[in-house]
């Protein structure tokens, strides 16, 4: 028999009920749910509340969410969008005027409509049980009497203290208790949060229509009520400073919120093997995945090694192709025609994959589906928008993104923030994937009613004219939120997910294939040694253009290293586990009901998988 490989922990397995999120505080409070017979969709709502509160730095009430899900009673899956749209004084001409090449990373001006707490609330509403006095209860017991800090926290607060002390003043109150810097590993109190969430309790408890009526009443609150009010007179009447360097007021408007709700959708779908894999549509990111999947098809996968060069070039450079379409193609559907189908088809697919040969690609080339010509955005903006730039004060994300040259930069990185992840698989077999983000504590001011930022999301966004993510009135920027879910054999089987922005759709690409193609167990296929290419704009302002970038953690052998320059890549080692954020969860059956399985990521050692 051969000896079990090494995992940094256990595979999860049970029958009853399993979650995996980025914080071991939210995997514990959804597992609680499960544990007094809420479903998984009560569970992910706590669970989501609850990284709002312990991970500010990376989610936070102002935030957005996508979210898939499979509901057992309706045999179906879902997306449910909550990524808010451009507000409607939004406009290139009006960025332009302004003297803007782009849209700012941080400040007032990159707001779009918060959408993760109508998100979160029309799932409760939809599919779950519980009251949503009883799914934010953890969530504000531990935004009163305080939650333990994690230095990366501490690290996000002391890159932009001066800004807070200085200009951010708001945030300062809440971030620099006492007016100092907090200490790592010390307890943290948010007590506006907490206050905000209890007065939309009171205020919706006498709503008509029962749990759904109340659920409702707290819904128009947020978007019509005392919370829209605060973020109106917030943006309308404060000039705050940005990474431009100058004082500037908001656009993000009452009208703005009331007229937003969270939507269902058809995810988008590929079949690979015996596998159905979905993500969110061209709104998000999602479907670079499948485009990759699609070309791995034809690229003789199974039977490579997960740390071999042949693994990691074919991955790297299906990445490469897939992503330059993003840049080409993705925007909003309801504003933008997106050739979806096109860019699915297995006929497209095999001829991008033509173009992955033995050396790496050097340039973009994103492709024509249907016939139609890529037109893309002015990639230089980026670089006179960053020389004219005061990074001072922040940029836009980051934290896992290669950053300029040091000299551009004040005496250290700037750490703006990233994501979260919360994975929930119930006994009835109900399953969630959420990747929320955005609201980050230093992506823009809390607002001093509130005692939360609100989320920066528009800077994803182009100002060029003509362009399937230019800026537009009531446009959602294209997210690279993406949450996953998969089928097997026609069965609902896996949700998975991970934090990091532009890497989010390689990671989990990369993880999907060692356990899908490669035979790898959900803890295995994570711990893996992993990578991410840096091969188009990045997403965040100031959306600078890296070409040809491999970064590889250092547990690679160095024969792969070597190998994969050899064949041209710009390969660089990282650190021994940086590369990642993977939580997943699968069901599958077994002995009359159903054999459940977690794992989450050792990376950063926050992430926590549960169940029984």
């Amino acid at each position: 028999m051969s000896t079990p490989a090494f995992t940094t922990r256990p595979e999860i397995r049970g029958t009853f009920g399993v979650v995996s999120s980025t914080h071991w505080l939210a995997s514990q409070v959804a597992m609680g749910v499960l544990e007094r017979g809420g479903n998984a969709f009560d569970a992910a709502v706590a669970g989501g509340f609850m990284l709002q509160v312990v991970e500010p730095h990376l989610n936070g009430p102002g935030g957005e969410v996508p979210i898939l899900f499979w509901s057992e009673p309706e045999r179906r899956m879902r997306e449910l969008c909550g990524q808010g749209p451009a507000p409607a004084l939004a406009t290139p001409a009006y960025f332009r005027q302004q003297g803007f090449e782009l849209v700012p990373g941080i400040g007032l001006l990159p707001a779009t409509v918060p959408g993760a707490f109508g998100a979160w609330l029309a799932l409760l509403r939809d599919y779950g049980t519980w009251d949503l006095q009883d799914v934010l209860a953890p969530a504000i017991a531990y935004a009163e009497n305080g939650f333990p800090l994690v230095p990366r926290i501490v690290q996000a607060i002391a890159a932009v203290e001066s800004l807070f002390r200085t200009e951010w003043t708001s945030s300062a109150a809440v971030w620099l208790p006492d007016g100092r810097l907090p200490h790592p590993e010390s307890v943290m109190r948010t007590p506006a949060i907490a206050q905000t969430y209890r007065r939309i309790l009171a205020e919706s408890a006498d709503a008509a229509g029962g749990r759904e009526g109340r659920i409702q009443a707290a819904h128009d609150i947020w978007y019509r009520g005392f919370v829209a009010h605060a973020i109106d007179d917030f943006y309308r009447n404060q000039r705050i400073r940005d990474c431009s360097g100058e004082r500037n007021a908001g656009l993000l408007r009452c009208e703005d919120m009331a007229d937003w709700r969270a939507t269902y959708g058809q995810p988008a779908t590929l079949d690979y093997g015996r596998y159905t894999v979905a993500k969110c549509g061209p709104w998000s990111q999602g479907p670079v995945f499948l485009q990759q999947l699609a070309m791995l098809r034809h690229l003789d996968i199974e039977g490579l090694q997960a740390d071999s060069p042949q693994f990691v070039h074919r991955l790297a450079e299906v990445a490469k192709l897939a992503f330059a379409d993003r840049l080409a193609w993705y925007g909003d559907p309801a504003h933008t025609d997106v050739p979806l189908a096109a860019l699915l088809s297995d006929d497209y697919a095999r001829a991008r994959a033509v173009a992955v040969g033995a050396g790496a690609q050097t340039q973009l080339q994103p492709g024509s589906p249907a016939g139609r010509m890529p037109r893309l955005p002015d990639l230089q903006a980026a670089d006179r928008a960053l020389a004219a730039a005061d990074t001072r004060y922040g940029v836009g994300e980051p934290t896992f993104a290669s950053l300029p040259p040091i000299h551009e930069w004040a005496a250290r990185e700037i750490f703006v923030g990233d994501t979260c992840h919360l994975d929930v698989i119930d006994r009835h077999g109900n399953m969630v994937a959420a990747t929320p983000s955005g609201g980050w504590l230093s992506s823009s001011p809390v607002v001093p009613e509130l005692g939360f930022s609100i989320t920066t999301r528009l800077q994803m966004t182009w100002l060029d004219e003509g362009l399937p993510g230019t800026l537009q009135p009531g446009k959602r920027p294209c997210t690279t939120l993406s949450p996953g879910l998969a089928l097997r054999d026609g069965e609902p089987y896996m949700v998975f997910g991970t934090p990091g922005g532009d890497q989010q759709d390689q990671w989990t690409v990369a993880f999907f294939m060692r356990h899908a193609a490669l035979g790898m167990n959900l803890q295995e296929a994570i711990d893996a040694p992993a990578w991410h290419i840096d091969h188009f704009p990045g997403s965040f302002w100031p959306r600078t253009t890296i070409l040809n970038r491999l970064t590889l953690e250092s547990r690679f052998p160095v024969e792969t290293v070597d190998a994969l320059r050899a064949a041209g890549h710009d390969a660089r080692v990282g650190p021994a586990w940086s590369e990642g954020r993977i939580s997943a969860c699968t069901r599958e059956p077994a002995a009359g009901g159903l054999l459940l399985r977690a794992a989450a990521n050792p990376r950063g050692m926050q992430g926590y998988a549960v169940g029984r």
